[in-house]
């Protein structure tokens, strides 16, 4: 084998190596984009949830003020 046909080999694995590192470069930026939608639902479930949760905690844990109201009437 002679030094062009080693060096046309190089050349043809180096383009092959770019062409496999362009494909997971996409692949990795389809992700992160799937990743910032599931985070963004994540951050509304989580609010809603939270909301809930305040809203059932004043239910239960009445302020003593409030309290003291409701016996008065």
């Amino acid at each position: 084998m002679n030094a062009t046909q080693s060096k046309d080999r190089r050349y043809l694995e180096l383009a092959q190596s770019l062409q496999r590192l362009s494909r997971a470069m996409g692949q990795t930026a389809d992700l992160c984009e799937h990743l910032k939608v599931n985070l963004d639902a994540m951050k509304s479930l989580a609010a809603n949830h939270a909301a809930q949760f305040m809203t059932v905690a004043a239910d239960l844990n009445p302020e003593p003020d409030e309290v003291e109201q409701k016996e008065e009437l």
